[in-house]
Parts: structure tokens; sequence; C-alpha cells
């Protein structure tokens, strides 16, 4: 890292600039001699990358900031946090530290933070972060987490590692025998430091490719942040061997959602089914990336439309891990029936449906937005149909 980056002067027109075009700011020219003006650019960009993303990385006074990648790369403040509140204890030690996010609120619950990073230079930047930030219970060490540990003969309550999927040859990667690092491979070396082992990864993961390849698993996490999955999270536990946990969560400004299920429970349950009733439920992204379609049906009492539309619906309102509808209408799907919605403005969803949302829109020339819902959608006798419906 260039520690002139941090000059008071420099630090000042990072913050001015914020708001500035960077193509004419360099084409203007920066009023600095001792420092290339595409780092303090990349500064710029980096931090501004930051606002919404790490908020007390913004809002901090001396922050140094990595390569955008880096910052892409990262977790935000909010899963950080929510993570850090899983686990507890007095030493743990993350194996892929790269920007801090993690190991700052690992520094919240844990008397002791090891924070490894393969880049030297990334590892300095955390480690003048930290002083900036605050944070006195955290090392850094600027090296392979792995050899490390073959070179540690410390026990931690946690080891926390979030893998690369980035491959050299590879590209983009989504198993994790094919993630740097290659977890499989190490986790003899993992369980021989720590009974405890949290894995972060992509949400693409297949959760049977996942358990396979991870075998001791306890419990996997779907975290979703305003209904996008950002993460799965995996609990390795020390010679394990029970049914996994599923846990779903999906965390919005001001409540988090969640439903919890087995996995050998999903399996076993069964849904049940109905024509529309007086309300609607559309599943959060977390609920259908874990797949817990028949446990929803069964623990919730709700009957489902359909095998495949995973829509729900009941008489009574009820508590939901997703959006709640009440149902105005249903619409037999024909162009007869459909004309009365015709140059309205609606807000459309597709489930186990034949056409698309563009192409629904063109042909019933259905405007977008308004508070009007329209689920294009089938019943358990296949046959199509519209909800109308207004949020509950």
């Amino acid at each position: 890292m260039n520690s002139t980056i941090l000059n008071t002067e420099i630090q000042h027109f990072i913050a001015k600039n914020l708001n500035t075009d960077i193509a004419s700011l360099l084409l203007k020219g920066l009023p600095f001699e001792h420092i290339p003006p595409q780092e303090v650019v990349e500064q710029i960009e980096a931090k501004n990358r930051c606002k919404n993303k790490l908020p007390t990385w913004f809002n901090t006074e001396n922050i140094y900031y990595p390569n955008k990648l880096n910052i892409e790369q990262t977790s935000s403040e909010i899963t950080a946090k929510y993570k850090s509140e899983l686990i507890t204890g007095t030493r743990i030690i993350d194996l892929t530290g790269g920007f801090g996010v993690d190991c700052f609120y690992f520094s919240k619950r844990f008397e002791e933070v090891i924070h490894c990073d393969i880049n030297p230079k990334l590892s300095d930047i955390v480690d003048h972060n930290f002083k900036a930030l605050d944070v006195k219970n955290s090392q850094t060490f600027a090296g392979d987490g792995l050899e490390y540990l073959k070179e540690t003969d410390k026990t931690f309550d946690w080891i926390y590692i979030d893998p690369s999927r980035r491959h050299d040859s590879k590209g983009k990667v989504f198993f994790l025998n094919d993630c740097l690092p290659n977890v499989p491979e190490h986790l003899n070396l993992l369980f021989k430091h720590s009974k405890n082992i949290l894995i972060k990864t992509s949400p693409l993961l297949d959760f049977s490719v996942g358990i396979g390849e991870l075998k001791q698993v306890k419990k996997i996490i779907v975290v979703s942040v305003n209904n996008e999955v950002k993460e799965l999270l995996w609990i390795l536990e020390a010679d394990f061997k029970e049914d996994i946990a599923i846990k779903t969560v999906n965390i919005k400004k001001h409540e988090t959602e969640s439903f919890s299920f087995y996995l050998n429970e999903e399996k076993t349950a069964k849904a049940t089914f109905s024509d529309p009733q007086t309300y609607l439920y559309e599943p959060n992204s977390s609920i259908l990336k874990s797949g817990a379609f028949q446990s929803i049906s069964e623990k919730l009492q709700l009957d489902k439309l359909h095998p495949n539309a995973h829509l729900y619906t009941s008489t009574t309102l009820v508590d939901f891990p997703g959006r709640r509808f009440k149902i105005e209408s249903c619409i037999a799907y024909n162009k007869k029936a459909l004309k009365q919605l015709a140059n309205t403005k609606a807000n459309i969803t597709t489930r186990n449906f034949p056409e698309s949302v563009q192409q629904i829109r063109k042909k019933f020339k259905i405007k977008d937005g308004g508070d009007k819902y329209l689920f294009f959608t089938s019943n358990f006798d296949n046959e199509k149909l519209v909800l109308v419906c207004s949020r509950v």
C-alpha cells in the first residue's frame, strides 16, 4: 500500500470528489506530484462502492481502499454482522480474510481474531484499517491461511473460510473442489485445529454437491438480503452424522424472515393442494433456493396451487416468509376474460406458466407498475388461470 494516499490533503481531495466524473478528473489532472493520478482515482472508485455496502468503512476517516474487485468480493456489512451472530467463542481464524469485513464483526464476538490473506498488500491494508476502526483484538498474517495452520499448534473455537470462486485456470467456478483453497481436500487439517468450521459459498452451489464434498455438514443457512440470495453458509462439526438442519433467512430493513426445517424432513413432508382461496403466498428467494416446498405447506398448514407452481393459499391470513396477497378475483386464461385488463397497470409474476412476463404484457397490453398484482399460473388440474391480487 502507498501510505502517501493517507496524506491529509489527498484524503480531503478524495472525499471532495466522490461525486465527480472520473474521466473529467483525469483529463483535468490531479494536483499531486508524488503519486500517480490513477492511484487516487482508484481510491475514489473503491470508496464509492462502499457507501451502501460498507457504511462503517465509508464513514471512517483514513481508511485505505483496495482495488474494486476486492470490494466486490467482500461480504457486505449486513451479511457479515449476521454471520458473526451465529457463532461465538474465545479464538477464531479467518483463512481467507480479504478486506477484513467478516473479521471486523467476528472481533465483537471473540477475544482473539486472526486474519489471513495470501495477498501481502491486502494484509497491510487490513492491518492499517483495523487501527483506524479501533479493532484491538485482531492479528493479520500475510500468507496462505492453510500454511499458517500447518505451522501452528493453536486450536480455535471456529475456523472461517470463504474460498475464492475465481480459479486461475478455470475462471469463475462453483464447485468447492475447484475453488481456492480446495476446502474438501484439506478438511482433515481444518478439523485438526477446530471442531467447528463455518464456510461461505456461492448461492449457486447445489446442496447435494456441497454435502457430498464437505461430509460432516451440521447446518446450511441460505442468506438473502431484500429477497436476493447473497450467500450460503455451511456449518461443519467434527464427527457430525445426524440430520442436516436448513435455515432460510431474508434480511429486510425492518425485519428478518426466517424458516427452518431438516433436510430429511422435507423428503417425507407432504403438501396439500386446493384451488385459490382468500389469500395467496409467494415464498422469498431463500425458501426457493432451499427447496422447502413441502415443509412450508405442512408446517404452516397452507395449500399449494400446483406441485410446480410454489404458490400457496389459505382462507385465513398467516405469517409467512415471503410476500402475502389478498386474492381479489380469479380469471380464466383466455382473451375474452382478460380483455378487462387491457391498458391497465399491474405487476406480473408467472409461476409454472408457458409464457414470459414480456409476452403477456405485449399480448394483453398490460403496463408495468401500480398497486395491482397479477399471478399467471396453473391449478392442480393444469388449467391456466390468472389471480388478481393486492398486497397485504
